[in-house]
């Protein structure tokens, strides 16, 4: 009897590992270019360090988030009584999901409530930090970022630079 407890416990135990793992893995950088970071799926995420320096477009995201997004959905993610939390709802929403409500908006109206989202696809400073805005997020939704600035951060890549002169010029 004690064997079977024991396998039993064994078999939970790497289950529990192998769900936490898988839950993970998907903003696990698989890859870098200029100091981007994408996933397996080639979706962008962040990269944050033992020592809590996160990559600059993490930073960026914390930045653009605050600057366009907290209106509504509160500091950092968490939410509010106007709109939902972000770091719940990336838990749900993979990033193509995520572009397209912030593209198109979202409307969600009943008798009860009204839900709206509106577009930001012609809002530069939403349209030209979309993937920083989503790694921010996404690292507040996988725990890896706490609700603070973050302290410290890579320098902003000269291809950062570049994106941005070439997206606000337009």
């Amino acid at each position: 009897m004690h064997r079977n407890a024991l396998f039993g416990l064994t078999a939970l135990a790497l289950g529990l590992f192998a769900a936490t793992s898988a839950f993970a893995d998907p903003a696990k950088p698989a890859s870098s270019e200029d100091g981007k970071y994408s996933d397996a799926e080639g979706a962008p995420t962040y990269n944050i360090t033992a020592d809590g320096n996160v990559d600059w477009y993490t930073f960026s995201g914390y930045r653009r988030y605050h600057s366009e997004c907290t209106v509504c959905h509160g500091p950092d993610g968490a939410g509010s009584t106007y709109a939902p939390a972000l770091t719940d709802s990336l838990k749900k929403m993979n990033y193509e999901q995520f572009t397209t409500v912030v593209v198109q908006g979202r409307k969600d109206v009943s008798t009860s409530s009204q839900k709206v989202m509106p577009t930001f696809g012609t809002n530069r400073n939403v349209m030209c930090y979309l993937d920083d805005i989503y790694v921010y997020l996404r690292a507040r939704s996988d725990g890896a970022l706490a609700r603070v600035r973050p302290e410290k951060h890579d320098p902003k890549p000269q291809s950062a630079k570049d994106a941005e002169t070439a997206c606000m010029a337009n």
